[in-house]
């Protein structure tokens, strides 16, 4: 029992850990949301089937993955080329380890931008690629905040209705 309450504990702040990390980038929202319910299967009274553990998991590797691709299809999207593409994701890598949270929302943008300039189009339209890299970002955030709020919802509900 006093492990479950740890366990409880942790899933909590994960669950809340989960949601902000979606708005934040510093944070791997959904993933955490996913270890939070895994805690929570690990307690003695809640038990989620192995086939609802293994298609969140799938879930979250593929939010995980558009995460980083839908940046550069919103850059194509907008009219953007290669170039653009390509400095939108070399903006989502530098972003990374360059003034983390902001670092990942600018840098795709001036990313997608530099590479339109460098492919000799007319600023508007390299503007036109970085905007649509940014709106990719915001697409990505909205995916992500979906996916950590339904495993939110089936933590609590799960956990209200076991011990409560």
């Amino acid at each position: 029992m006093t492990l479950d309450i740890v366990f409880i504990i942790l899933g909590v702040i994960l669950m809340i850990a989960g949601v902000v990390g979606c708005i934040a980038p510093i944070l791997p929202g959904p993933p955490l949301n996913y270890v939070g319910i895994i805690l929570l299967h690990l307690t003695s009274k809640v038990e989620f089937s192995t086939y609802f553990l293994l298609v969140w998991a799938v879930v979250i590797v593929l939010v995980q993955i558009l995460d980083y691709y839908i940046p550069i299809w919103g850059t194509k999207k907008f009219g953007g080329g290669s170039k653009g593409a390509w400095g939108s994701g070399i903006g989502i890598v530098l972003g990374f380890f360059f003034f983390p949270p902001w670092g990942i929302i600018i840098f795709p943008f001036i990313g997608a931008v530099v590479g339109e300039l460098i492919d000799e189009k007319e600023f508007k339209v390299a503007l036109k690629a970085g905007f649509g890299s940014f709106l990719g970002f915001l697409t990505g955030i909205v995916m992500k905040l979906a996916v950590a709020l339904v495993l939110s919802y089936y933590f609590f509900k799960e956990l209200l209705t076991a011990y409560f």
